[in-house]
């Protein structure tokens, strides 16, 4: 009896290594857009009153993105700043239409002059970062490393390298960090309507004033409700658009690989490749990139609007 369970082990061992591991595209696109597929993440850190404050990789990305932007808006304007002449030029006079455009398109139309300076600096922080963050994933940095790595460095399996291969580069694709960026607008919505009319007086203007006493029992669960409801569209609109970008590039390139196993020929796979995939993530990718714009100016603007509806509610 063990002798014969010896040679079906030794068997089906055989078996598996004789046959090659198929194509799996749903794994492969998990893989992806996740934040790791490891049971590990990059940095390992003990929790704090049940929160996990371990680096995995998304948390890398938004220290990438936010030292990125930090260093770059300040070398440069500080650089501007020490010049006799104060004319931009270059990314300066980039930043500078940038700026104009966050404060006299979005900011001012909706939260009005006296309060335009007090908050752009926010709007302006959240359009430069999501923007950031939603380009840096267009770039195949990871890929490109990886690619290094299994032909020239060869890293451990359990290594730092290595483990920073695996998942996605998108941190905005990522709901924890777009509910993150949506709860710093609801409470900034918060503190706006507070500083502008008094804390009391800003849950008062939640409901219109003067109306029968029987609505505000219906009205004010819907405020409330609505009030929850916001930074739930803000985080869901954000995280699904850029993932289902990847996903769809994905998916179209993965035809290369699931026809080549279907017809069992590479030329299968790359005909579907150049007639099909390729020419279609092409235009995906070029569709991406008005996305990013796109989800950025959304965010930024929403986030101005539920501010001006905060301080002009006789609007």
């Amino acid at each position: 009896m063990l002798l014969q369970e010896t040679l079906a082990t030794v068997q089906e061992q055989a078996a598996s290594h004789a046959e090659p591991e198929k194509f799996d595209a749903g794994r492969t696109i998990i893989e992806h857009v996740a934040n790791s597929n490891r049971a590990h993440p990059l940095i390992e850190l003990p929790k704090i009153l049940g929160i996990d404050f371990s680096v995995t990789k998304h948390v890398l990305m938004l220290w990438i993105v936010a030292t990125i932007l930090f260093v770059t808006v300040t070398w440069f304007v500080r650089r501007y700043l020490r010049q006799d002449r104060m004319i931009p030029t270059g990314f300066m006079n980039a930043l500078e239409s940038i700026v104009e455009f966050v404060r006299d398109s979005i900011v001012t139309p909706n939260l009005g002059r006296k309060w335009a300076i007090a908050w752009t600096p926010l709007v302006l922080t959240f359009f430069l970062f999501i923007l950031l963050a939603n380009s840096i994933g267009l770039f195949p940095f990871f890929e490109t490393l990886g690619l290094l790595d299994h032909y020239v460095l060869h890293s451990a399996d359990g290594s730092f390298l290595h483990k920073v291969l695996h998942g996605g580069t998108t941190a905005t694709a990522n709901f924890n960090v777009t509910a993150a960026l949506a709860t710093v607008t609801f409470f900034a919505t918060i503190i706006a309507g507070a500083r502008a009319h008094g804390f009391f007086t800003h849950w008062k203007n939640l409901v219109p004033h003067g109306l029968a006493w029987p609505l505000y029992i219906l009205l004010i669960p819907i405020e409330l409700l609505g009030m929850l409801v916001r930074p739930f569209a803000l985080t869901m609109r954000l995280g699904a658009n850029m993932m289902g970008g990847h996903i769809a590039i994905l998916s179209i390139l993965s035809f290369v690989f699931i026809f080549a196993e279907l017809f069992r020929t590479a030329l299968a796979g790359i005909g579907v490749g150049l007639v099909l995939s390729l020419p279609l993530a092409v235009g995906i990718e070029a569709l991406e990139i008005i996305v990013i714009l796109v989800q950025a100016y959304v965010f930024t603007l929403l986030t101005a609007v539920f501010i001006g509806m905060a301080i002009n509610v006789h609007h």
